[in-house]
């Protein structure tokens, strides 16, 4: 079986803007490129799971944002850095995109995304973690049964219920290989 990290994307890899689409507007949180390149240096697979209900609210398209991961996963190649796989939810129950407005098991915090990584990969959910900045992270992870959830605090409201249900609370991403090597 494999470990894998899950990453969350705004406010966990990217800062987020709310509704980041456009490739301008795309600004990678300091150090969390050399944090990933560590993490898999650790064997880890990088798996980013994303809620992106500005498709279903008509904020922008499912395009869109296909055209910013494309140059996203681009960028990151510069450096070496291979994500084996990035899974998105484009649904939201009060979306205005007919197609995408439903309730579904892919939106955080149902676990959906997560489980299919887990049979796609063979992924050993115990030893493996999620990292977000946000209590549907947390609860995704959980319900997923993933071992270690890491909170970061990208400067959104932190509930004492977001807390209670991370294992662990960091700044940054790039504080996660740190973090595991002195597990």
């Amino acid at each position: 079986m494999n470990n894998a990290i899950f990453i969350d994307r705004d406010g966990t890899i990217n800062v987020d803007k709310h509704y980041v689409y456009n490739i301008n507007k795309f600004y990678f949180i300091d150090d969390v490129i050399n944090a990933m390149i560590k993490l898999k240096k650790m064997n880890f697979f990088l798996i980013i799971v994303t809620n992106q209900s500005g498709i279903a609210r008509g904020l922008f398209t499912q395009q869109e944002f296909i055209l910013l991961t494309k140059w996203m996963i681009s960028y990151l190649r510069l450096y070496n850095l291979h994500i084996d796989a990035i899974y998105f939810c484009p649904h939201h129950i009060q979306g205005v995109i007919k197609k995408f407005r439903k309730d579904c098991l892919c939106r955080k915090p149902s676990p959906g995304m997560l489980l299919d990584a887990k049979y796609r990969f063979n992924i050993n959910m115990p030893t493996s973690y999620i990292v977000g900045d946000t209590i549907s992270d947390m609860l995704a992870g959980h319900l997923a049964g993933i071992g270690t959830k890491v909170l970061v605090r990208s400067g959104k409201k932190i509930t004492k219920e977001t807390v209670k249900m991370a294992n662990r609370v960091i700044n940054s991403l790039a504080s996660l290989p740190n973090l595991i090597n002195k597990q």
